[in-house]
C-alpha cells in the first residue's frame, strides 16, 4: 500500500464520516472531526461523558495526518501515516467494526431527461501476511454490476468524483444482472487468484526460522526423560509466532451509481 493508496483511503473514509477536509496537499490531509469520530479515534471516554452529563457544547478536535513525510512541508506537525502506524490500523479497525458500507449516486448535472446510472460494487480488503513478520496490502476493486468489468485501485479514481445520497434529478438506477451476494464472490475469487501469483517466500523463510528455533527448543529438553508441561507451552507459542498465515477482511464497502465510465 503506497502513499497515495493510503492518502486516498483515509479521505474517503474520514468524508463518509462526515468529517471535513480543511486543508489538503497530496502529502498531508488536515480534518475536522465529526463527534462520531472524534469518539472512535481520538480516545476521550471522560471528556466526552463529562460534556453530554454537563449538556455542554461539543468541541470535536482538528487532526492533521501526513501520509508523505518526504514531501511534506517542513515544520508541518501531524501524525505520520504509515502502513504499520497505529492510527492508521486504527482507522481500519473502527471501519471494521463499524461494518461501513455506502450506497451512493454521482453527483451530475443533468441538461437531458432519463439518464441510466450503472451500478458498481466496491470493496476495501485488507490482506495480512502474518508470521513473526507482518506485512499488509490494501485492494480496492470495483465490480460493475452490469457487465462484469472489474477495477482495482479502484478507490484512487473516487476521490476526484463527487457522490450524493439521493437520486440525481431526471435519473434512474439501473438494475443488476450480478447480484450483489454474487459480486462479492467475484471479487473475493480474484483477490485470491491475486495471491496465488504472488512469491510466497517470505512463508518459507518463516517456516524454516520456526525450524531453527524448534530445534533449539528440542536441544533444550533433550535431556529430560519426560517432557515438563512448559515444553508444549513453549512449542504452542513458537507455532503461533512463526506459523504463516494470509488473513482476508473487508474493510468497507458500497454500492455507486454512476453516470459516465469511473475512467473517465
Amino acid at each position: 500500500m503506497n502513499t497515495e493508496q493510503i492518502h486516498s483511503y483515509v479521505k474517503q473514509f474520514f468524508v463518509e464520516n462526515e468529517s471535513e477536509i480543511l486543508e489538503e496537499s497530496p502529502s498531508y490531509l488536515h480534518i475536522q472531526l465529526s463527534i462520531d469520530m472524534d469518539k472512535a479515534l481520538m480516545n476521550r471516554p471522560f471528556y466526552w461523558h463529562y460534556l453530554e452529563k454537563m449538556g455542554g457544547v461539543p468541541n470535536p478536535m482538528k487532526l492533521t495526518l501526513i501520509t508523505d513525510q518526504n514531501n511534506a512541508p517542513e515544520g508541518l506537525k501531524g501524525e505520520a501515516l504509515h502502513f504499520g502506524a497505529p492510527r492508521l490500523h486504527q482507522i481500519f479497525e473502527t471501519a471494521i467494526e463499524q461494518g461501513s458500507h455506502a450506497l451512493l449516486y454521482e453527483s451530475i448535472q443533468v441538461n437531458k431527461p432519463s439518464i441510466g446510472l450503472n451500478p458498481w460494487l466496491v470493496l476495501n480488503v485488507i490482506v495480512s501476511y502474518c508470521c513473526d513478520r507482518t506485512k499488509e496490502q490494501l485492494f480496492s476493486i470495483g465490480l460493475n454490476l452490469i457487465t462484469g468489468e472489474m477495477i482495482s485501485d479502484f478507490h484512487s479514481l473516487m476521490k476526484n468524483k463527487d457522490f450524493q445520497e439521493a437520486i440525481p434529478d431526471y435519473c434512474y438506477t439501473i438494475n443488476p444482472i450480478i447480484k450483489p451476494k454474487s459480486g462479492i464472490e467475484r471479487i473475493k475469487k480474484q483477490i485470491l487468484l491475486t495471491l496465488e501469483k504472488e512469491n510466497h517466500a517470505w512463508a518459507y523463510e518463516a517456516a524454516q526460522r520456526w525450524q531453527e528455533d524448534e530445534r533449539l527448543l528440542e536441544a533444550f529438553y533433550e535431556e529430560y526423560d519426560e517432557k515438563p508441561s512448559t515444553y508444549e507451552m513453549e512449542k504452542e507459542a513458537l507455532k503461533q509466532q512463526y506459523e504463516p498465515l494470509v488473513k482476508i477482511n473487508i474493510i468497507n464497502g458500497g454500492l455507486f451509481y454512476f453516470a459516465n465510465h469511473p475512467l473517465t
